[in-house]
């Protein structure tokens, strides 16, 4: 069906007027506020302390609307399918998917059949939302001017994108309900489906370390996620109901999503495990309904109305979808003929939580019992607690499949055999524990070289649970990992600041023989280059112009790599490997001759330092970077090439230099025992104000590896208190 637009149009002005505030909800609030202690210390991180885990909420959500209302409000925009609301209808058919794939009318129930004790959470999370809109009239929200209880329901996980679309492109699902007088079932034409290969940010970190491998005889955890800079808050939470807990929250949720508590720490990394899939439908149409086969049978698509509101100028139009459903679950496009739904379990109840029983876990089995929920779908778990356990898991979420099947690709709809068969119980999905080598990692890579001799057994796993090979994360952890010993708490932090680019191990031998193997005219003129990368550690630096020249090299021969195959990973070392022995030495040379062009023109030589060029900037309105201004070198870079930690920057408009936006953004090293001691650093500060202290006052650190002690008890905090209040 064509997407028909309603003809009356909903005025923005009327919207904009908020709902006014009950003299009930107010005192509700008021009560609320007064029961919360919120102590800012010298960094600006809250610590929040109430008597409730429901009072602690309310405080953790007012002081995230102190610090980013605008990216709390973002996210729920996203997550509801409600950004057209405010931009238009760039993101409209983000949005289509979004609607199509979590339905609020589910949340809403869920919300209302929740035990008394979670409800009080959800409320509390709305209330403290709402106190600060109240509190804060100058506050002129997008869309959202009261929050509802309901909505962390449509939000239960803290990655950056948690929502699974089966790869699934907007603009095929624009195609498919009809755009521009296309017909329903249109297929977009598939270069866009192919990946463009663009420098990009990918990964996260985590490492647990046994006793045996450590100074203190305690367990430690490293926590490393690669993320958009600022896009979580680092937060202490307390209450007098068992809460004690330290890390980071996802701006609009309540639960700590990396961190650690008196007893038990968690880091969570990006899952390839495959929690999703696609249905290929055989559809056909009679007396103008549609129909799909299933198990040689003819069945009624089900139909759904969608209705989005899209800004258009001060007006917002009301834009109706008629969305289609089989059994398996929403059509989003079609391919080949056929229409494409997705099964996927992208919003619970249990998945939240899940989330929050884990931030209260205090011993091994209580993780396990959290975790036996089986309710989150894009994590995988390195963990360790002080009864000196560590652990990890590939996954959680996990259905039982046919493992003769690719389950990479669309499946066949039309028969019972691609069915789910339930789930995977906890003990059957990938995992570590207590590894006899004393180390785990896990960089978004293979699973099963995850503890050495001491990983899991590959050929024991159907495919569907693992799909993802190596990469040079993963290689460079476990090199770094394998033979330490007596670690401390700073000698952790080291391991995982190593600027160690393993990539070049690959790239650069065929490189060197290709060069002594090139005519003496190409010697002549790629004489001082090649020496410069023979002399070279591998180890970015900002006083390396080994580091910029190799940078650029490598980020030439990404955009040379063919797409990557269905439910592979973009960088896999794998993939590397098979374009460097497909490559010619003349187009390997002729990629070096490539890179040392593109710094001439930009910078008037190859020979600049890496530190020169990659900078670390934070504007006052977070996106106009400028040259003029002051900036700060950073000798990190893309963890794409090998290195552990992050830092992702590119040409920024309007600039000649190169300005982080993603990376490292929250990083811990914990160790436990009978007290826990940890250290932490974010990007650049807390604060999102440029007038504050806060602002960039994590920014050396940050970039040299020199974390900050955790203040996480009361003692301590009181200690280098700065701001005390209630909301």
């Amino acid at each position: 069906m064509k997407k028909l637009f309603t003809l009356v149009a909903l005025l923005l002005p009327a919207l904009a007027i908020a709902q006014p505030h009950t003299s009930a909800e107010i005192a509700r609030y008021r009560q609320q506020a007064q029961a919360v202690t919120i102590i800012r210390d010298n960094y600006g991180t809250p610590h929040i302390y109430s008597k409730t885990d429901a009072g602690v909420v309310f405080g953790l959500m007012y002081t995230q609307c102190e610090e980013n209302f605008k990216g709390i409000e973002r996210n729920y925009l996203y997550q509801l399918g409600r950004q057209s609301e405010a931009d238009g209808a760039t993101p409209l058919y983000t949005d289509v998917q979004l609607q199509l794939i979590a339905d609020s009318t589910d949340a809403i129930k869920d919300y209302n059949n929740s035990a008394p004790s979670f409800k009080k959470l959800l409320d509390a999370f709305a209330d403290g939302m709402n106190y600060y809109l109240y509190k804060h009239p100058e506050v002129k929200p997008m869309v959202f001017k009261k929050f509802k209880p309901w909505f962390p329901l449509m939000f239960t996980d803290g990655s950056v994108a948690a929502t699974e679309t089966g790869d699934i492109s907007p603009k095929e699902t624009q195609t498919f309900y009809g755009d521009a007088g296309n017909t329903i079932g249109a297929v977009y034409s598939p270069e866009s489906i192919i990946n463009t290969h663009e420098e990009r940010e990918t990964g996260s970190n985590g490492f647990a370390i046994s006793p045996s491998r450590t100074a203190s005889g305690h367990a430690m955890l490293y926590i490393n996620p690669h993320v958009p800079f600022y896009f979580r808050s680092e937060v202490g939470l307390q209450s007098d109901e068992g809460l004690h807990a330290y890390g980071v929250v996802t701006w609009g949720q309540f639960f700590i999503y990396q961190g650690f508590n008196q007893n038990c720490g968690w880091m969570h990394t990006s899952s390839y495990a495959d929690v999703g899939d696609m249905y290929a439908e055989k559809v056909i149409k009679k007396d103008g309904k549609w129909f799909y086969e299933y198990d040689g049978k003819l069945k009624p698509v089900t139909v759904k109305k969608l209705t989005l509101r899209v800004k258009k100028g001060n007006e917002l139009v009301a834009t109706n979808i008629t969305a289609y459903y089989t059994h398996h679950g929403p059509v989003l496009a079609a391919r080949d003929g056929k229409w494409l739904a997705l099964k996927h379990y992208n919003r619970s109840y249990k998945a939240l939580l899940e989330s929050w029983l884990i931030t209260k876990a205090n011993t091994f089995a209580e993780y396990k019992k959290a975790m036996n929920l089986l309710a989150n779908t894009s994590n995988n778990t390195v963990y360790a607690d002080g009864q000196g356990n560590t652990a990890f898991w590939y996954g959680n979420f996990m259905p039982k499949r046919d493992p003769k099947i690719n389950w990479a690709i669309p499946v066949d709809g039309s028969t019972p055999a691609t069915e789910w068969k339930g789930l995977h119980p906890l003990g059957e999905i990938v995992q570590v524990n207590n590894p006899s080598t004393g180390y785990i990692q896990n960089c978004n890579s293979s699973p099963f070289t995850s503890a050495g001799a001491a990983s899991p057994d590959k050929t024991k796993y159907p495919l569907y649970m693992a799909p993802d090979d190596e990469n040079y994360r993963g290689i460079n952890a476990v090199s770094l990992l394998k033979d330490a010993k007596n670690l401390t708490l700073d000698g952790l932090i080291a391991k995982g600041y190593d600027h160690y680019l393993s990539i070049f191990d690959d790239i650069l031998p065929g490189l060197f023989t290709a060069y002594d193997n090139a005519p003496d005219s190409l010697k002549t003129k790629l004489a001082e280059p090649i020496a410069t990368l023979k002399a070279w550690d591998k180890r970015s630096a900002a006083n390396s112009v080994a580091t910029t020249l190799a940078v650029e090299l490598g980020t030439a021969m990404f955009r040379a790599m063919p797409p990557a195959p269905p439910g592979e990973n973009s960088y896999q070392v794998k993939r590397v490997k098979e374009l460097l022995q497909s490559m010619t030495p003349e187009r390997e040379l002729a990629l070096l001759n490539q890179a040392l062009a593109s710094l001439q023109s930009r910078y008037g030589t190859w020979k600049v330092q890496w530190g020169d060029i990659n900078r670390y900037q934070r504007p006052a309105d977070g996106v106009t970077f400028d040259d003029k201004q002051p900036s700060l070198p950073v000798g990190l870079s893309s963890s794409n090439f090998g290195q552990l930690p992050s830092f992702q920057s590119r040409v920024m408009p309007g600039t000649q230099k190169r300005y982080g936006f993603s990376g490292n953004s929250f990083i811990a090293a914990i160790e436990f025992g009978r007290f826990v001691k940890a250290k932490t650093i974010i990007t650049g500060g807390h604060s999102f104000d440029a007038t504050s202290p806060n602002f960039t006052d994590q920014a050396p650190g940050y970039i040299d590896g020199k974390f900050k002690d955790v203040l996480f008890y009361k003692g301590d905090v009181l200690r280098h208190a700065v701001q005390t209040y209630h909301p």
